[in-house]
């Protein structure tokens, strides 16, 4: 399945942020895809980020993911750069964009 979604990097921490995402922790990306990723980009615009994730079943790829210690670290380091965050609670699998069109 694929899934879109929107984050917001505050304005400030704009190169911090995509420094942190030339680092994430391959603990990390091996956790992310042992949940069923298959691919994750995410895009800038200003301060807004769209990511387009593809997995088996996104609302078990944030429950196997929810409290794993190193997502928690990433995602405590994550909330210091964005307004808006990835949510990573049950109801979170339902905030993915929804689809208008496709080709």
């Amino acid at each position: 399945m694929r899934v879109a979604l929107r984050t917001t990097v505050r304005a400030d921490r704009v190169e911090e942020y995509e420094a942190a995402h030339r680092e994430v922790p391959a603990e990390l990306t091996a956790a992310i895809r042992a949940a069923g990723a298959t691919s994750w980009t995410i895009w800038r615009s200003g301060t807004d980020l769209f990511h387009l994730l593809e997995c088996e079943d996104y609302g078990r790829l944030l429950a196997e993911l929810d409290q794993l210690p190193v997502n928690l670290g990433w995602q405590a380091r994550m909330a210091e750069l964005l307004d808006v965050v990835h949510d990573y609670s049950t109801g979170g699998a339902d905030a993915g964009l929804p689809v208008v069109w496709e080709l």
